[in-house]
């Protein structure tokens, strides 16, 4: 374990305001519900005293000092099932499938990409640190597809650049509540973190950033839209907010408002459990040929047999 002793001077404008809340703003990388959890191992201290509980009211000047311990993290290899869509001495690209995290993290040391990706490969990039060795970009737990893995530090970088100057393309399936209005569009809203749910995203947020997204409409059932989604930045949760926030929520992911239940022509049946988002498509320049390269990968059987399921309008 390691331990960081950070400390706050609470603001006159924020007097009165929740600690807990307080806190949350101003340490990102935690949730409110572990913040919470410090407080209650007397990890918190407003002036001299142990922090009583996390809704109680601090006062303009007071210094707040959190002793925050968290685990070292170290992913270790693992026997664990790898698609391998394309693979040589430089690089790898993988079809992640949904419900596997793409690192270890809080809580969460083995099952991951970064454990199977170390049984397979004998070294990977150590840009990203210990705990996400190989990782240049990533995709959310809960949505598949195309993942990129650098196997050495000077591909990892030039692999960054790309991603960084926007030129490595993106192309995302997904299926969304109701029906999207216009062949195509352009969704251009910052997205920033929720500040009601910090594990959320949201159009707006806190300390927002520039995202660009692009869709097309590929096919119309009755109450559902297939879309072809190209996003032009990479912020968190991105193509998830962005659809959200157009009113059209992608299938399965409650998270963003998608309803529990499907209703499919007379019929109606609990909703994926997943998102139904998978990214088929990836193009780049190799970072040591030079060349232009694409990968893709098809649907997932799951994704694709709720398709054929679909009435059409």
């Amino acid at each position: 374990m390691t331990a960081q002793v950070s400390s706050f001077q609470f603001p006159v404008s924020e007097s009165g305001e929740r600690l807990d809340v307080f806190l949350t703003r101003q340490m990102p990388d935690w949730s409110r519900s572990q913040i919470q959890r410090l407080i209650r191992s007397g990890f918190v201290k407003v002036g001299e005293r142990p922090a009583r509980k996390g809704g109680e009211a601090v006062e303009a000047g007071e210094v707040i000092s959190v002793r925050a311990e968290r685990e070292e993290l170290r992913a270790a290899p693992e026997d664990l099932p790898l698609r391998i869509v394309y693979e040589d001495e430089d690089l790898l690209v993988v079809d992640k499938p949904a419900g596997m995290a793409v690192h270890v993290g809080a809580g969460l040391h083995s099952g991951t990409l970064v454990n199977a990706l170390l049984h397979h490969v004998r070294a990977l990039s150590s840009v990203g640190g210990e705990f996400r060795p190989g990782i240049v970009h990533r995709l959310d737990k809960m949505t598949s597809g195309l993942v990129l893995v650098a196997k050495t530090d000077e591909v990892h970088r030039r692999l960054a650049e790309q991603f960084k100057a926007r030129a490595v393309h993106k192309t995302y399936v997904a299926l969304v509540h109701g029906r999207v209005q216009g062949a195509e569009g352009k969704i251009a809203r910052p997205v920033g973190r929720d500040p009601a749910r910090r594990v959320r995203m949201k159009a707006g947020g806190l300390h927002p950033r520039e995202a660009v997204t692009r869709y097309r409409v590929v096919r119309r059932f009755e109450g559902f839209t297939l879309l072809e989604v190209h996003p032009e930045t990479g912020r968190t949760h991105q193509i998830r907010v962005h659809l959200a926030a157009l009113g059209h929520p992608i299938v399965g992911d409650t998270t963003y408002g998608a309803p529990g239940r499907l209703r499919m022509g007379g019929r109606e049946e609990a909703t994926l459990g997943r998102t139904f988002l998978h990214a088929v498509g990836l193009e780049l320049e190799h970072p040591c040929s030079g060349q232009n390269v694409r990968f893709e990968t098809p649907l997932p059987a799951e994704l694709a047999s709720l398709l054929d399921s679909l009435p059409r309008p």
